[in-house]
């Protein structure tokens, strides 16, 4: 069979209607068994995240392990990528504005699936040789549910799927638009992004952690800053646009036509599917760099899963589909990357739009790049084990994963995009098997965590 169409095959399995259902089930199981946790306490957990870093009281990191922050940033830069853009505007082309809702509806539930994730991650985390924390769904996997051949099975798919959805297709994306807006070659482009991944991975967690945290905020305020300004120039558009995103949601034929062609089950299929692609949750990849925080509390990291999930498609998303609908471009014949461009540029004068939406879209790539590079090298020491042989092990990753930088950035990705996403998927599966199997643990968690800060007993 050719190996193209067997991957067909798997993906269609692994992004459809089961794997969807899935994927939201999980959240909507944990939403219920924690009586609507994150709306219960939505206030308190923006005042123990984002709150406390801007009151300057969250713990900072140690000489070992990365502050709750930094893992947090670390996370949100592989969760904040090319999805953030090309994925939202796929979803409204495919499935309609109603395709928005959806994304908000898998967002709601995802903060729980994220939580749970996290808070399994720091409850079932090893320390290593270099005493640093370790951890993450093959661990939660091997300690937690008692079964390490699946653990073996998800850091082989988490590994792989480093090289694809993580490096290449981000380089790529990355050397396309800098190509299209600034005339730049993807050969330089490649050797300039190459470089910069090095210095940063080669120096490990720490320095990712360093890097990410003050790239992170800085690339979402740009983003979020240049959409605000092109909102408040379409205001009018607005709220008719928010309610069509409703309506659609529903309704397509009424509220878009019935020559359209969308339909409420596209909607919903593209809406869930790309919000999941986006924002992670479920796919077992941000627990990795959550348990390498110094965070003692289960409980305290996973609020930043809320958070994280919040930021990425409630926020980010979001944002990107009120300027594509706002501008009225989504009625056009663009599609993906060009149509968020497409959009960028009607919203401002001239190309100061699409130049600044470009430079958005190549810092989230390559923080992508770095906080996946962290994944495939904690999946890769969880294979290796305790051995001797991890360290250069690790060392010959990170030089294969430098230089796949400049592969994706001068190479056609067209095959590498459809087995990212299929390994992407993948991971998903033992991941969730484990999330619902030690939901038990996750409520205990939470239940003991409540109960400490009503009596001042937290470890912090």
């Amino acid at each position: 069979m050719d190996p193209l169409k067997l991957n067909e095959t798997i993906n269609s399995f692994v992004w459809g209607p089961v794997m969807l259902v899935a994927l939201v089930g999980t959240g909507v199981y944990l939403t219920v068994r924690t009586h609507v946790f994150q709306v219960r306490k939505f206030a308190y957990t923006m005042r123990m995240t984002i709150g406390s870093v801007i009151g300057r009281r969250a713990k900072g990191a140690d000489d070992t392990n990365i502050s709750g922050f930094q893992a947090v940033s670390t996370a949100l830069a592989s969760t904040v990528g090319t999805g953030n853009i090309v994925g939202v505007a796929t979803a409204i082309t495919v499935g309609g504005p109603g395709a928005v809702f959806w994304m908000w509806v898998s967002a709601f539930f995802g903060m729980m699936t994220k939580y749970g994730e996290i808070v399994l991650a720091l409850k079932y985390r090893e320390t290593n040789a270099e005493g640093q924390y370790v951890g993450g769904p093959m661990y939660y996997i091997k300690n937690g549910l008692k079964q390490p051949w699946l653990a073996y099975v998800f850091a082989i798919f988490a590994t792989l799927a480093t090289f694809g959805i993580g490096n290449m297709t981000q380089a790529n994306s990355i050397a396309a638009a800098m190509e299209s807006s600034f005339g730049l070659s993807p050969v330089v482009v490649g050797i300039v992004l190459m470089a910069l991944t090095a210095i940063v991975i080669l120096g490990g967690i720490k320095t990712i952690a360093r890097v990410t945290e003050k790239l992170v905020p800085f690339m979402a305020v740009f983003y979020v800053l240049l959409s605000l300004v092109i909102l408040v120039l379409n205001a009018g558009q607005l709220l008719p646009m928010l309610a069509l995103v409703v309506e659609a949601a529903f309704n397509p034929q009424s509220a878009l036509g019935g020559a359209t062609g969308f339909t409420i089950a596209k909607a919903i299929q593209m809406g869930i599917a790309r919000g999941v692609f986006s924002n992670e949750a479920g796919l077992g990849s941000a627990p990795i760099a959550h348990a390498a925080s110094n965070t003692k509390e289960p409980v305290a990291q996973g609020l930043w899963g809320i958070f994280e999930v919040f930021v990425d498609t409630i926020v980010i998303c979001t944002m990107t589909a009120l300027v594509i609908l706002t501008t009225g471009v989504w009625r056009g014949t663009e599609q993906g990357s060009a149509l968020t461009i497409a959009a960028f540029n009607h919203g401002l004068p001239g190309t100061i739009g699409g130049m600044g939406l470009t430079i958005g879209l190549a810092l989230f790539a390559y923080s992508t790049i770095l906080g996946w590079s962290y994944y495939g090298e904690k999946s890769l020491e969880f294979l290796f084990g305790r051995t001797g042989g991890t360290k250069y092990a690790i060392l010959t990753y990170r030089l294969v994963f430098i230089a796949a930088v400049y592969a994706g950035s001068v190479g056609g990705l067209h095959a590498i995009w459809a087995i990212a996403d299929t390994l992407n998927g993948l991971m998903a599966i033992p991941n969730l098997i484990a999330v619902l199997l030690l939901s038990g643990v996750i409520i205990r968690e939470t239940k003991g965590y409540l109960q400490r800060e009503r009596t001042g007993e937290l470890l912090g």
